[in-house]
């Protein structure tokens, strides 16, 4: 009888999938490529084989992140107002960020980075984004190169949603902060007339 095969689709999914929730339920560095080849039920070696190591096991798991992330900030719908829809984003990945705490903690625990100087995949959750600032900027709403008014929103963005995640802001006050938040780092992007009518209005309810 020959030995079992490692390298088939079917173990590297469970491996996957097993590194996810071992990792919704343990710290990062506890999950040991023995501990997730134990608990998919096969071997270290096929963990080596299919990902090289165990970065190469957690930046599957992370490109599965980067995939969900795409998903929920996809299926925010634009409108009109293109402020409106940033703000719809920025709910958007608060919200996945909330609901898969594990997994934003291995997106951007570790070293993966926003790259304000690379090219935006058809599958990079930053695609949306992008999108609504340049619609924002045409309409000389924002005034600012995209990319540069994308980074400064997605590190306000993410300062909130980690101080959040870390216990920092809880019940109402997170909301409320988010929500002044975002919007001031807007008000920051635009251009002097639409400055003055956001300054004591709303962005989103």
């Amino acid at each position: 009888m020959g030995r079992p095969r490692t390298n088939d689709t079917t173990v590297k999914e469970r491996l996957v999938e097993c590194t996810t929730e071992l990792l919704a339920t343990r710290p990062q560095e506890s999950v040991t490529v023995r501990a997730v080849a134990a608990a998919a039920g096969t071997s270290t070696a096929a963990v080596y084989s299919l990902f090289g190591d165990k970065e190469g096991l957690i930046a599957a798991v992370r490109d599965r992140a980067v995939a969900g992330l795409f998903q929920a900030v996809t299926a925010v719908p634009a409108s009109e107002n293109a402020l409106t829809d940033i703000y719809a984003l920025a709910a958007a990945y608060r919200r996945w960020g909330r609901e898969h705490s594990y997994l934003y903690a291995t997106l951007f625990g570790g070293v993966q980075s926003f790259e304000p100087s690379g090219t935006v995949g058809t599958g990079d959750p930053v695609r949306p984004l992008i999108a609504a600032i340049d619609r924002a900027v045409a309409a000389s709403v924002l005034e600012g190169e995209a990319t540069s008014i994308a980074v400064s929103l997605w590190v306000t963005l993410h300062g909130v949603v980690t101080l959040e995640l870390a216990g920092a802001l809880v019940g109402p006050t997170a909301d409320v902060t988010f929500r002044s938040t975002i919007h001031a780092a807007l008000r920051g992007w635009t251009t002097p007339a639409v400055f003055v009518s956001l300054r004591n209005g709303d962005l989103a309810p």
